[in-house]
């Protein structure tokens, strides 16, 4: 059974620090991303990150702030916020996929991933 399980959701004051988790299972990804949805927003993507290079891209939105990660046996994907934002709340989903060929590298289209995490919720109080 193919697995994404997503923890580390809270709510934090603005300015403060969260690291999400995401455990995946079941299937070999080959690109883990994050993505989040605001309420009354389209979901949008944050951060990615390919597993044999360890290459990581991020969203204009959180450069600088966010910085995604992989655990050594490369089957959980973490997520560092800082400086975090009231803009950051959301609900944030841990998506996961093997990139078709030829890749174009639009790791930040929803359509890309295939499994899908139920989400775990940010708060950033003002």
């Amino acid at each position: 059974e193919v697995q994404l399980v997503e923890s580390g959701g809270d709510s934090v004051p603005a300015g403060g620090s969260l690291r999400l988790s995401c455990e995946a299972s079941g299937y070999t990804y080959n690109l883990m991303a994050w993505f989040r949805q605001a309420p009354g927003k389209e979901r949008e993507a944050v951060a990615a990150i390919y597993k044999s290079s360890g290459t990581d891209l991020y969203a204009d939105s959180v450069k600088g702030r966010f910085s995604i990660s992989l655990n050594n046996a490369k089957t959980t994907v973490y997520l560092q916020m800082d400086t975090l934002k009231p803009e950051d709340t959301a609900m944030y989903y841990c998506a996961a996929t093997v990139t078709a060929l030829p890749w174009d590298g639009k790791w930040y289209e929803e359509r890309r991933y295939r499994f899908w995490g139920q989400g775990t919720e940010v708060t950033v109080s003002s």
